[in-house]
């Protein structure tokens, strides 16, 4: 079996235990971490963790931020002066994470997400260099009931994970799932 089919599996096992209703937004975040270099695997086999959660009697929503980097950036004023000055962009990249806020509450509203929705972020990797992961799910989590699946290219190792194994990780409470650990 395929890293990516037991990262499923073990998913699958995880999804199916019944929700808490009294957890906190740290408490329901999920990290599906997988090898980097399996991107496009996992990025086909998306719609299979969809009927996996829809199996244990739960909605699904999937959220992309593989581009919202380029559209936000597309719409600076003065997006040109940045590439001139890159030494001025770092002031600017606050604004790309309430973007990336304002986007967020807008999907939830469109799509109606309740407290019974799993919702599935896939593209983090394209924060790399840009926003620390974690504090776009501090930003996203509490802003529904529900659990936020994190699809995480990189490493999960001693409670610390590593966004594409590229600098030092960070400590989360998310719950770590990985194709090599059973639930």
């Amino acid at each position: 079996m395929s890293r990516v089919k037991r990262l499923i599996h073990s998913y699958s096992k995880f999804i199916s235990v019944p929700w808490r209703d009294d957890a906190a937004s740290a408490q329901r975040v999920i990290f599906c971490v997988y090898n980097e270099t399996e991107e496009r695997w996992l990025r086909a086999k998306v719609d299979e963790f969809e009927i996996v959660t829809r199996q244990a009697g739960h909605e699904w929503a999937m959220f992309d931020l593989t581009d919202t980097f380029a559209i936000w950036f597309a719409s600076q004023r003065y997006a040109k002066r940045y590439f001139q000055e890159p030494h001025l962009f770092s002031t600017l990249l606050p604004k790309y994470l309430a973007f990336i806020h304002d986007e967020f509450k807008i999907f939830l509203q469109k799509k109606e997400i309740g407290p019974e929705f799993v919702v599935a972020i896939k593209g983090v990797g394209s924060l790399f260099g840009f926003l620390k992961v974690k504090d776009v799910v501090d930003k996203l989590a509490p802003m529904f009931k529900g659990r936020l699946l994190v699809f995480f290219p990189g490493s999960y190792e001693n409670n610390n994970y590593r966004l594409l194994d590229g600098y030092d990780g960070w400590n989360y409470l998310a719950v770590p799932i990985t194709a090599d650990k059973e639930y």
